[in-house]
């Protein structure tokens, strides 16, 4: 059996505990930080989401040359566009759903329907053309203005 010299020696287990007590409360500190982080881009992901479907469809409305609309819906965290082509009277989905959002940690408010003109301008239709979407920790403000231009702002 060999016998191992003062200088061969392997790591105790006070020092082992010390490094794991290390560990623990770097991950302590880190784990709120990177949820906070998750959130803020979910929140971004979604503001994202709905400002693209809003400029596609006013672009679709000024290329088409007929009305279309985009319905924000709160509650299944989708956005619907649809159009108005002539001589209909109503509107017809075109496709399906989108999601503006996949967790549930970002919700918008009120709900928004915005109706496009061949013309280039906007209405409100449903909501106003300002709605804001949070997750809990920090607020986007969307604002649509008469010509579809949108600007968002903390």
């Amino acid at each position: 059996m060999k016998h191992f010299k003062d200088s061969q020696h392997g790591t105790s287990l006070l020092e082992l505990m010390f490094a794991m007590a290390i560990v623990a409360t770097i991950s302590a500190i880190a784990l709120p930080a990177t949820k906070n982080v998750l959130k803020s881009y979910h929140l971004s992901a979604a503001v994202k989401s709905a400002t693209g479907g809003i400029q596609s469809t006013r672009y679709l409305a000024l290329m088409r040359g007929y009305h279309y609309n985009i319905t924000f819906d709160p509650t299944t965290q989708t956005y619907q566009i649809a159009s108005k082509v002539p001589p209909a009277i109503t509107f017809s989905n075109v496709g399906g759903p989108v999601p503006w959002s996949v967790t549930n940690d970002v919700t918008m408010t009120p709900a928004t329907t915005l109706e496009f003109y061949p013309g280039g301008t906007v209405v409100a239709t449903t909501g106003a053309l300002t709605f804001t979407m949070t997750n809990g920790v920090t607020t986007e403000t969307v604002t649509i203005s008469g010509v579809g231009n949108v600007d968002v702002s903390p």
